[in-house]
C-alpha cells in the first residue's frame, strides 16, 4: 500500500484531531445523561466518521481510574495503544496518537508498541508523552509521581526511545533514571526517523520539555487574548534548542443552528448538571501535583476562574484549561480563525456526545474553515460540491 503523509505533518494550517473519545463524558465535568458513554462501537463510528470528514487526528487519553464525583467522568476508557491499532486497522488516512505515562511503561515497550502500530496504520502512528499529574491514578500502579523531577525523567525516557527508533546496534543505557542493558527494537517504525511526538504542558518545565522531545506541544489557552504571547513563549523554548514546535491546543465544542439554542444547550449540561464534587477532586488533585515554577494562581487548570470565554460565562462543568466554544457555526469557525491567527496551529476538539455533535460540526464548521483558507477541502466537501 502507498504510504501518505501523516495528517498531522500536513497542508492544513489550522489542524484538527478528535480527543477523549476512548472514555466517557466528553471531557465536561457533568452528570448530564447525554454524555459520551464510551461505548466500543460508538467509538468506532466517531473514529471513522473523523476519518472520512478530512479530521487530521485522533487523540485518545490516557486514565487508569475515573475523576470521582457522582458521574465519574473518565472513569470508563479503552487504553491507547490498543485503541490506536484497532481504530488504525478500521481507518483510511487519519493519524492516530497513543498517549502513554512515562512512569508505567518502559522506552523499549513504546518502542515496539508504537513501531508497531506504524506498521499496521501504514505510516499514521504518534506518541503523546505524559509525564503525570494525578497521583491517585499512580497509585493503581504502586508509583509516586515527583513534581520536581517528572519531566528530567521524561527527558531521559524520551531519549531512549528515540535512540531505539533510529536503529543501529543494540546500545546500553546508565542515566539517573534508568539503568538498561541490550536496547534494540525491530521493525523501526514506518515514519522516520520516528513517528511525531506530542505533548502537553501549561508550566515552564513542561514547555522546556516539549521544546526538547516534542512536534507539538498541547498548552491551555484559557483566555484566548493571552495566545499569542504563549504561543511565543512556546518558539522562545524551542529556539534555544534550534527546534520548532507547533503549538495546539484543546476546545470543547458546542454547535448549533442559534445561540440561544448553544447557550442552553451549555447552560443544562454544565451550570445545572455540573458534577461539583467531581470538579474540586481535580482541582485537588493538580494543586497537589503543580511544579514549584508556575504559580498555581497563574494555571488555569487549578484556578478555574482563570478560564474564559469569548461570549458570556464558563460554568464549572467546563474541564479546567479546556477551552470552550458555545454558538453557531458562524460562531464557531470566527474563533478558531482567530486562534489561527494568534499563532494557534490547531485544536484537539470533543464533544458532550461526538456522534450527536459530530455531524453537524462537519457539515457546517469545516467548510466554513476551507473558505477562510485554514483546511483543505475535504472528501465530504468535495462530495457536496459534486452534487450541486
Amino acid at each position: 500500500m502507498e504510504r501518505m503523509p501523516n495528517p498531522i505533518l500536513g497542508p492544513n494550517r489550522f489542524k484538527f484531531g478528535l480527543f477523549n473519545a476512548n472514555c466517557d463524558g466528553g471531557f465536561t465535568i457533568s452528570k448530564a445523561p447525554e454524555r459520551w458513554q464510551c461505548e466500543w462501537d460508538d467509538i468506532v463510528k466517531a473514529c471513522v466518521m473523523a476519518d472520512e470528514a478530512g479530521i487530521d487526528f485522533i487523540l485518545p487519553v490516557a486514565k487508569w481510574r475515573g475523576l470521582s464525583g457522582e458521574a465519574d467522568n473518565l472513569g470508563r476508557s479503552f487504553e491507547t495503544m490498543t485503541h490506536s491499532a484497532a481504530i488504525g486497522a478500521l481507518t483510511k488516512r487519519i493519524g492516530l496518537f497513543s498517549t502513554v505515562h512515562v512512569p508505567l511503561a518502559t522506552p523499549a515497550f513504546v518502542a515496539k508498541c508504537i513501531a508497531t502500530i506504524d506498521h499496521v496504520t501504514h505510516g499514521r502512528a504518534g506518541l503523546n508523552i505524559v509525564c503525570g499529574w494525578n497521583q491517585d491514578e499512580f497509585d493503581v500502579h504502586g508509583v509516586t509521581i515527583d513534581p520536581e523531577s517528572r519531566y528530567d525523567q521524561g527527558l531521559e525516557w524520551f531519549r531512549i526511545y528515540a535512540q531505539l527508533l533510529e536503529g543501529g546496534p543494540p546500545f546500553d543505557w546508565d542515566g539517573e533514571f534508568y539503568k538498561l542493558r541490550g536496547l534494540t527494537t525491530n521493525p523501526l517504525a514506518v515514519q522516520r526517523p520516528r513517528p511525531p511526538i506530542m505533548s502537553a504542558g501549561f508550566s515552564p518545565k513542561g514547555r522546556d520539555f516539549a521544546a526538547q522531545a516534542a512536534d507539538l506541544l498541547f498548552t491551555s489557552v484559557s483566555n484566548m487574548e493571552r495566545a499569542p504571547a504563549i504561543v511565543r513563549s512556546v518558539h522562545d523554548f524551542a529556539a534555544r534548542y534550534g527546534r520548532k514546535v507547533q503549538v495546539f491546543t484543546t476546545c470543547h465544542i458546542v454547535c448549533r443552528p442559534t445561540r440561544k439554542e448553544a447557550e442552553d444547550f451549555y447552560y443544562y449540561y454544565a451550570e445545572e448538571m455540573a458534577d461539583r464534587e467531581s470538579l474540586a477532586y481535580i482541582v485537588q488533585q493538580k494543586v497537589a501535583t503543580a511544579g514549584s515554577d508556575t504559580s498555581k494562581a497563574e494555571r488555569p487548570d487549578t484556578n478555574p476562574q482563570a478560564n474564559t470565554r469569548k461570549r458570556g460565562k464558563v460554568y464549572p462543568g467546563t474541564f479546567p484549561g479546556c477551552y470552550i466554544i458555545v454558538g453557531t457555526p458562524d460562531d464557531v469557525a470566527e474563533e478558531m480563525i482567530e486562534m489561527s491567527s494568534a499563532g494557534l496551529a490547531g485544536a484537539s476538539i470533543c464533544f458532550l456526545d461526538y456522534l450527536a455533535a459530530m455531524p453537524y460540526f462537519i457539515q457546517e464548521v469545516l467548510p466554513r474553515l476551507e473558505r477562510a483558507g485554514l483546511r483543505e477541502a475535504s472528501a465530504v466537501s468535495r462530495r457536496r460540491s459534486a452534487r450541486a
